[in-house]
């Protein structure tokens, strides 16, 4: 029976700094990568392009004939690797403005269902999609045009074409990036040896050498970020990894994320109870940094010592709550983790100081490495709908209140941690079903 795997990525380090002269020559790589990817965006980002994306060999093949691989001189290793990046990316974009269309249109009171209906289906097929955003006839398979045309009969097509040409125009945005810090390598542009890694460069037939502070090897597409300031490199190695099977996981365990501690369970356990510290620690150092830097913003020299202490504040930040999850697990034995889906950060408040530890809030990352050490431990994750859980009884199932981090209920008299409380809801309404997909 073949082992379960999931994927995850580790890094690697350069042991030494780079000479000045290598790490020009990486950089004009990474330059060149984010050239290519800029020519893709605005070659490929727009409405005339959405019938090329898929698989993508079409883009391949007009960039190889238009020859500005030939103009940069840049080894092919690097160019495809780059349009395929850019490819992937704009993909990423048209997701985002489909979600925000579909968000926008569900909220829109004026659409009957079958308005709703005929739009999603749009939506979601992407040659229809396509033509309607080009103004050309719907024209589809034989099945889907049928369905189409039975969708098209029972509302005003003209006028929802219309407003979902609106909104692609409003809400969709061209891609483009400044950004040439790093770039993907291939397996046939690089060679581990003599304890570290050999690169290809521009020069044919050329690499350089740069030793790592481990001796392992991997054969799969890595990626280079470059740190040219500090004259070093990070490798980024994806590696396919067995799901560890623990028999004795057994258990479903709800969970409340909070900002001062990071997981409360239903059983009232907590773990990351010094996420608070961390957090306002970090942002109120940001805050008052910033502050410094604005006063005498004509004196600035550089922020070479701000963005290390920076970067040293988060990896402690984000040390403390990888411990802290892997703790988790390994107390809760958890077979099913339900959590509740988080709204999208709102807009600030009055008081400054809690809008900067709002910011700073580690939520994304502590769901991210969440989700991948439930993978990693073969623990399923399931978000639950939040609508006013924090607000009900765990108990009763009655509106009570929130006092001094306490969450009293006046109909059953239930007095009990607020965070606690809010876990045994998110549990309760997993396991009756109340999930999101």
């Amino acid at each position: 029976m073949p082992v379960d795997k999931v994927c995850k990525t580790i890094h690697q380090y350069s042991k030494e700094p780079l000479k000045e002269a290598d790490m020009q020559k990486l950089l004009e790589i990474a330059e060149d990568y984010k050239k290519v990817k800029n020519y893709v965006y605005s070659r490929f980002g727009g409405l005339h392009s959405l019938s090329k994306l898929y698989p993508g060999y079409t883009v391949q093949n007009e960039m190889t004939a238009s020859g500005y691989r030939e103009t940069l001189g840049m080894p092919s290793v690097y160019f495809y690797l780059a349009i395929f990046d850019a490819l992937g990316d704009i993909k990423l974009q048209w997701t985002r403005t489909k979600t925000k269309i579909s968000k926008l249109m569900n909220q829109n009171e004026s659409f009957t269902e079958e308005d709703k209906h005929y739009l999603r289906f749009l939506i979601k097929v992407s040659n229809g999609f396509e033509e309607v955003l080009n103004q050309k006839p719907v024209e589809l398979p034989r099945t889907l045009q049928k369905q189409y045309s039975e969708l098209a009969a029972k509302v005003d097509a003209e006028r929802l074409n219309r407003y979902l040409c609106r909104q692609v125009r409003k809400h969709h945005v061209k891609l483009h990036t400044d950004r040439a810090d790093g770039f993907a390598i291939a397996e046939r542009a690089y060679r581990y040896a003599d304890h570290g890694i050999y690169i290809s460069i521009k020069e044919k037939r050329k690499r350089i050498f740069v030793p790592l502070t481990d001796h392992n090897q991997y054969k799969s597409q890595l990626y280079i970020k470059l740190y040219p300031k500090e004259s070093c490199i990070k490798i980024k190695v994806p590696v396919n990894v067995a799901v560890r099977e623990h028999e004795d996981y057994r258990n479903q365990v709800g969970v409340s994320l909070g900002l001062y501690t990071m997981l409360t369970t239903d059983q009232g356990h907590h773990y990351g109870d010094e996420l608070g510290r961390y957090q306002i620690e970090y942002a109120d150092w940001i805050r008052e940094q910033t502050r410094i830097y604005n006063r005498n913003k004509n004196e600035n020299c550089g922020r070479k010592k701000y963005y290390g202490k920076k970067k040293r504040l988060e990896e402690q930040l984000h040390s403390y709550i990888n411990q802290e999850l892997n703790r988790f697990l390994r107390d809760e034995k958890p077979r099913t983790v339900y959590i509740v889906k988080l709204p999208k950060p709102q807009a600030g408040g009055v008081n400054k100081r809690i809008n900067h530890s709002m910011t700073q809030w580690q939520r994304g990352y502590i769901r991210k490495r969440l989700t991948q050490k439930c993978k990693e431990h073969g623990v399923e994750l399931v978000q639950v709908l939040g609508k006013e859980i924090s607000n009900e009884c765990s108990g009763c199932g009655a509106a009570g209140k929130k006092r001094d981090g306490y969450f009293i209920c006046s109909n059953c008299g239930c007095r009990i941690e607020e965070k606690t409380n809010t876990a045994r809801n998110v549990l309760m309404r997993g396991a009756s079903g109340k999930t999101v997909n």
